[in-house]
This record gives C-alpha cells, structure tokens and sequence, in this order.
C-alpha cells in the first residue's frame, strides 16, 4: 500500500503571542519597534510584517519563556539592541540578542542581512524596504541551496 502524500511545510504565515492586555502589548512593542497594526480589537492585535503577521491575544497564563522562542527578522538589529538599552529591557544572557516581553515572551532578534529568510522583492518593496541585502554567509547559504536572488550569488 503506497504511503499518503504528505504536505510539506513552507514557512509561517504568523506567530500568535499571549499578552496580559492589548493595549499594554502594543505600547511596550511600539518602545523597540516601529510597526503598523493590521487590525485590533479588545482581545487581539495584529501587526503587519508585510506578508505575514505576529498576533497579539489577551490571556497570557503560563510562565515565562526559557528556551522557547521564535526568531524576529529585523532591518537593523542595531537599532534594537539601542532601544531596548533606552526602554530599560534587559536582554537575556548569551550569544544572540534575545529579550523578553513583559509577559514572558522570549524573541530572539535577527539580522535580515545576516540568514536565508528572504522576502520577496515586492515584498521588500510593498514594505519600503528594497536597501536591504544579504552578506555573503547568507548568500553562500542561499546558493547552495538553489535560491540566492538573481545576479547576487557570491563570487
């Protein structure tokens, strides 16, 4: 008997989050990113990452994130780290530039320039966002694989 054709996993249309209340989410995030809502109501946000999103829903209940996390892919990791020194966040020890909200939602931030994830050009366009590029690791990492952009695989 042939085995069932499975669906293969393409990547992530959003990433839902727990916050103990809207509009206390929204504030604290707006204090480390610049964002716009894709749409709210009392007990859940949405915040447009271009073609994906992160939700927001009121009702966090479990404890804080240890080693559970998700990756968030930024245009300047930079400016992050500097935001989150002026917002008094205290980012979590180690290699990576890891924080938690005030929830217990552990990010850990990501360079675009710096991974395979990639956004498509008129993604990257729709978002104001064309200046952006991979360094070389990424794009060695990108051919390698077969999906480094046109004209930009390393020499």
């Amino acid at each position: 008997m042939p085995a069932a054709k499975k669906a293969r996993a393409v990547g992530f249309n959003h990433v839902a989050l727990e916050v103990g209340d809207i509009e206390e989410a929204l504030a604290f995030y707006r204090r480390i990113f610049e964002f716009e809502l894709r749409g709210k109501s009392e007990n859940m946000a949405f915040i447009d990452l271009g073609d994906q999103f992160l939700a927001l829903q009121k009702g966090r209940r479990q404890p804080a994130d240890d080693g559970r996390h998700f990756g968030l892919v930024v245009d300047d990791k930079d400016a992050v780290r500097q935001a989150l020194a002026e917002a008094g966040v205290e980012t979590v020890p180690g290699p990576f530039l890891d924080f938690r909200d005030p929830w217990g939602n552990r990010f850990e931030i990501v360079g675009y320039d710096n991974i395979q994830f990639s956004k498509a050009p008129n993604v990257l366009r729709g978002m104001g966002l064309t200046h952006l590029a991979k360094n070389g690791n990424a794009l060695k990492e990108l051919t390698e694989k077969g999906m480094a952009p046109e004209g930009l695989a390393p020499g």
